[in-house]
């Protein structure tokens, strides 16, 4: 397969080389790492919910109208009307934006990568979440799930797809963790907030007590957790000058940061100790800083501090939790010095235009010069590995 690369993404190419490494992430070379993508992205057919879903929810399903001046809008509950401006996209921007509907494409694209194993996340169904309605948002996840496991489980050995839980039903998704277990999936992914939309101090939180049943379902069940960004509340807060990466950053990004505090500050680590959980495309940068800030609030702020933990919340962290990342240069730069080696995964985030495909080994040699062969065999893919369940090869 050729794709054209266009000037605006010939920066891709940019390599220092790999000189000294004992192995490479270059796709067909006889020494290649072992290399688990921890996060890629389905292609669903755009009427999916529409065909699937009870009739009474699908006037409520998203969709694009079009206004009386002839100019179209994304709807969906929980967004703000989105203005679509549709960019002309050539080459491989237009290659991304059509791949991964088709499990054996997807194979194929995996191999011009050189990816071995990859979890699933959704793409269109990232607005599965986008309603204050957690009944109406639970109905949707059961239908991506039904569809997720008839196209991409039969390869789960390589495509592993990640059940969605809208955990504002808390019933639902207990009994949708029993269903999807029963199915075969390895992998959950849970909104990084139970209610969509801005902070409310009376909407229900994983840190209390109320998601017990949910934690112990899952522990019994022995899936682990993810949480992906853009799930919780809009991620599109900000217009106008900058806003793409206003709310790139600050809108889609940093919010991943709250169900790592909610799960490592709580004691819901202590009371369920078999729980795993990892953050999926919010890069790794911020995890030295959110794990000294918490046991600094811990311990300086001790008097309002409840419940007592045994560990520090870094420390719960480091045993239970992972994050991954697409090029995070400074993120790898820390990660020995704050014991988070271990706990980092890398991702290509296949097919999207903020991810590495098809240029992935170049970005690996841009950003992983600094880390020794074990370590970066240990981000490439076993720590995913490991996590998620793939078969690891002898020798890798």
């Amino acid at each position: 397969m050729s794709i054209t690369v266009n000037v605006p993404n010939l920066w891709r190419l940019e390599t220092p080389g790999h000189p000294g490494w004992d192995r490479t992430a270059r796709p067909g070379a006889p020494r290649k790492y072992f290399i688990v993508s921890a996060d890629e992205h389905v292609n669903e057919p755009p009427t999916l919910w529409f065909d699937r879903m009870d009739r009474q929810y699908r006037d409520r399903l998203p969709r694009v109208i079009t206004d009386e001046h002839g100019v179209q809008w994304r709807v969906a509950e929980g967004y703000r009307p989105d203005r679509l401006r549709l960019s002309r996209l050539e080459d491989e921007d237009l290659v991304r934006s059509r791949a991964g509907a088709d499990p054996a494409e997807r194979l194929r694209d995996m191999d011009l990568d050189g990816i071995d194993g990859s979890v699933l996340f959704p793409n269109k169904g990232l607005a599965m979440w986008a309603t204050p309605d957690p009944a109406f948002a639970m109905a949707q996840c059961r239908v991506y799930n039904d569809w997720v496991w008839e196209t991409f489980g039969p390869h789960v050995e390589r495509m592993s797809p990640a059940a969605a839980l809208a955990t504002g039903d808390l019933e639902g998704s207990i009994a949708e963790v029993e269903r999807a277990a029963r199915m075969g999936f390895r992998v959950l992914t849970l909104p990084c907030k139970p209610i969509w939309g801005a902070h409310d101090v009376d909407h229900p939180n994983y840190n209390l007590p109320v998601f017990d049943p949910l934690w112990a379902a899952i522990q019994d069940a022995g899936l682990p957790i993810t949480f992906h960004v853009s799930t919780g509340r809009d991620p599109r807060a900000a217009r106008g000058n900058g806003g793409a990466v206003v709310n790139y950053v600050s809108h889609s990004l940093s919010p991943t940061i709250e169900p790592v505090a909610n799960l490592c500050a709580s004691g819901v680590l202590e009371r369920f100790p078999g729980l795993r959980f990892a953050t999926i495309e919010a890069g790794i940068g911020w995890l030295p800083w959110l794990l000294t800030a918490m046991d600094e609030a811990y311990r300086k702020h001790h008097f309002w501090v409840r419940p007592k933990l045994r560990q520090l919340p870094s420390e719960y962290f480091r045993a239970h939790g992972f994050a991954s990342f697409q090029e995070d240069e400074p993120g790898l730069l820390l990660a020995e010095r704050y014991d988070l080696v271990d706990c980092i995964m890398w991702g290509n985030d296949y097919p999207h235009h903020e991810g590495t495909w098809p240029h992935s080994a170049p970005a690996i040699e841009r950003t992983m010069g600094g880390l020794t062969d074990p370590q970066r065999a240990k981000v490439l893919g076993l720590n995913a590995a490991r996590l998620f369940g793939f078969r690891v090869p002898a020798g890798a």
